[in-house]
């Protein structure tokens, strides 16, 4: 008995193929066949791309061992159909028309014929195209050796269309489920190739997590994920297997014009197998076959990786067997995998420049700390100087007139630069990220009782009212008490020196929950909208005349939000000109 193909066989593992029960009842048809109708060899085959793979086969050890998952290609099968005798669902190729110069089909018996005129040739072929719903054939039964020796009479040929039907209905249940399976196959790997996808933020370790299902579920022997590098992000995933530069440019440059076409493109397979998708010139051609020959596959198939309009980068799926064709639902749920993986990969590069965003800015905010401190520390030098001169030139008697009254004026210009410096050292200090410190939940009431007090002389002085409302007993912020002290004792001196004589000053403190609110509000001259929205930049000083006549350096209230906002909070301002202006400032709340 030998194998009638000299080609080399392809050859599945009929185990994976469908499920259980649908093999089972294969076998049970095609013993039937041989059982019930006189036949040693009956076999069942099923299209998959342009071979017919053997999935069930009856017969002696011999025959089974031959071609139990053996393929033949369907274009061998199709001129035997065209030359046969129509014996209504089989068909019979006599083995004298079998044209010398062709490989005949299956498997030879190791038989001696008869003497008779209806004598079983060896080479004779008898098969029934199996079919489904839509007139695609999905099949093969072929038999072989009856045990009579003859050719099958017209008894036999009417039993043999019976079990034909019955051929046909297991193998389309059987072509159903292995579809199913496939879905689901796919669906698995899809669904885990987006749990890994979305519970990562590292690139790397994403695509080498996706490695797994997408070569168990596309049933691949070689799998590459490569993405491009973009905007000072490096590209990731597997290496180029040493291909030559200009290999991978050309594969490159194909994956990104499948991208924009939402395709995919394959390559290789057994000649005119039908195998190929996608357009390729013929460079890029054969830089793909080139890279598949290097690898040992027989066929690839390359996915396009990307995020709506922008190619991001490829995974390139391989297989040995080149006539184990990529089905159309491998294709396309390819393509699905593909666009989960590119918006990972765009997750992952908008994360990474914003953690280098992040970096760039506390390192400039730590560069610009450390500017203004070098710089405050350099002028307080000198200003400790020049003030302590002052006071020299101010205690002498003999220092009188012009000079006291010029005297005078740089005393006042000089302590005005002594306020610029220590703000702007105090600035430093609050914008240096290194120099955060943890804080422990405390009692905020001393700390407004205390900022009241130094306020209230000033107040007084101008014939303000102070009023305060807060709860009685403790009220815990989580907040350094010194930076609390600092925000209030601001807040309350911009109040009294923007408010007029004879007026109140609400101060209150409440406990909201998860936060506490303080809230300082006064019956001063107010803040336009305009200058509202800059009203917390550096040395911004408002456009109101009245209040740009006051001393100050326009950075007390950027501190206090430095302040509030390093320590988890917010503040608010409410104001309308002429009526006055509310502060409100929101801390988290400190343990009860």
């Amino acid at each position: 008995m030998t194998d009638g193909s000299s080609l080399a066989r392809p050859q599945i593992d009929v185990t994976t193929w469908s499920d259980a029960g649908s093999r089972d009842a294969l076998d049970l048809v095609a013993s039937s066949v041989a059982e019930m109708i006189g036949f040693e060899i009956a076999i069942i085959s099923v299209v998959r791309g342009e071979q017919m793979y053997a999935v069930s086969v009856e017969g002696s050890s011999g025959a089974t061992d031959a071609m139990l998952g053996l393929a033949t290609p369907i274009s061998m099968v199709l001129p035997e159909l065209e030359r046969a005798d129509d014996w209504g669902r089989f068909h019979f190729v006599p083995h004298e028309r079998i044209e010398s110069d062709v490989d005949p089909i299956g498997w030879i018996p190791d038989m001696e014929p008869i003497d008779a005129p209806d004598a079983w040739h060896p080479l004779d072929l008898l098969i029934a195209p199996l079919y489904d719903d839509a007139s695609h054939m999905i099949g093969l039964l072929s038999i072989d050796v009856p045990s009579s020796g003859r050719r099958p009479g017209p008894t036999q040929r009417d039993l043999l269309e019976r079990y034909v039907g019955q051929a046909e209905r297991a193998l389309r249940m059987a072509v159903e489920r292995d579809e199913l399976a496939e879905r689901i196959r796919l669906a698995e790997a899809a669904r885990r190739v987006v749990r890994f996808a979305t519970s990562q933020d590292d690139l790397e370790s994403v695509l080498d997590d996706c490695r797994e299902p997408l070569l168990e579920g596309f049933r691949a022997d070689y799998l590459s994920i490569r993405t491009y590098p973009s905007a000072g992000v490096p590209s990731a995933g597997s290496p180029s297997s040493n291909l030559p530069s200009d290999h991978v440019d050309k594969i490159r440059s194909r994956a990104r014009r499948a991208w924009a076409q939402q395709e995919v493109v394959i390559v290789g397979g057994r000649p005119g197998g039908g195998d190929e998708a996608g357009a390729v010139d013929t460079a890029e051609h054969r830089a793909m076959t080139e890279a598949m020959a290097m690898t040992g596959l027989g066929t690839v198939m390359l996915v396009p990786l990307g995020a709506g309009r922008e190619s991001l980068g490829h995974v390139i799926l391989g297989r040995k067997d080149p006539d184990l064709h990529w089905s159309p639902d491998e294709q396309s749920g390819a393509l699905d995998i593909a666009r989960d993986i590119g918006q990972a990969v765009v997750n992952s590069r908008n994360l990474l420049q914003e953690q280098q965003l992040v970096s760039e800015l506390r390192r400039l905010a730590t560069y610009k700390s450390q500017v203004l401190s070098t710089v405050s520390h350099e002028l307080k030098n000198p200003l400790s100087a020049i003030t302590g001169y002052l006071e020299m030139l101010e205690s002498d008697p003999s220092v009188t007139g012009d000079a006291r009254r010029s005297i005078d004026a740089v005393d006042r210009a000089a302590r005005r630069m002594v306020r610029v410096v220590d703000d702007l050292l105090l600035l430093a200090a609050v914008e240096d990220p290194d120099s955060v410190r943890p804080t422990e939940p405390m009692d905020a009431v001393p700390v407004l009782l205390d900022a009241l007090e130094l306020t209230r002389v000033a107040a007084e002085r101008r014939q303000q009212r102070l009023e305060v409302i807060a709860p009685e007993g403790e009220v815990r912020v989580r907040c350094d008490a010194g930076d609390l002290d600092r925000v209030l004792t601001n807040l309350l001196s911009n109040a009294v020196k923007y408010t007029p004589q004879g007026r109140t000053i609400r101060v209150t403190l409440a406990d909201r929950g998860d936060e506490v609110e303080l809230a300082v509000t006064d019956e001063g001259i107010g803040i336009s909208a305009a200058d509202q929205e800059r009203l917390f930049t550096e040395f911004f000083r408002s456009t109101n005349p009245g209040a740009f006549a006051q001393p100050g350096t326009g950075l007390g209230l950027t501190i206090c939000r430095r302040i509030v906002e390093r320590h988890g909070g917010r503040i608010e301002v409410e104001s309308e000109l002429g009526v006055g202006s509310t502060f409100r400032v929101f801390l988290p709340a400190g343990d009860r």
